[in-house]
C-alpha cells in the first residue's frame, strides 16, 4: 500500500511539472480577443483584433477579462483531465501538494 502511495506521489509530481508546460487559449467577443495562458496561469500572449481596437477602453478591458476567464476555465479542465489520467479517475485538484 505504501509503495502504491509513493508511486502515485511520484506520478503526481510529474503531472504537475507537465501541466506547467500546457498552453490553453481563451477567446471572447467572437474572437475579438484571444489570450494564451500557460499551465502556471502566466500570460503568454494577448491578441486584440483590429475590430476590437475600435471599441472604447472599457469594452476592450471587459473582452480581455472574459478571454482570460475563458482560458482559465479551459486550463482547469485540461489540468483536471491530465490528473485524472494518472489517478485513474479520482478527482484531486491539480495543484494538490504531496509531502516530500
Amino acid at each position: 500500500m505504501l509503495q502504491k502511495a509513493k508511486l502515485m506521489q511520484d506520478q503526481m509530481k510529474k503531472a504537475q511539472e507537465e501541466i506547467k508546460n500546457i498552453e490553453v487559449e481563451g477567446k471572447s467577443g467572437g474572437d475579438l480577443v484571444t489570450v494564451i495562458l500557460k499551465g502556471d496561469y502566466e500570460f503568454k500572449s494577448i491578441k486584440i483584433s483590429e475590430e476590437a481596437k475600435k471599441e472604447n477602453q472599457d469594452i476592450i478591458n471587459d473582452l480581455i477579462i472574459a478571454a482570460y476567464n475563458n482560458a482559465k476555465q479551459n486550463l482547469k479542465k485540461k489540468s483536471s483531465d491530465e490528473i485524472s489520467k494518472i489517478t485513474g479517475g479520482i478527482n484531486l485538484p491539480f495543484d494538490i501538494k504531496f509531502p516530500t
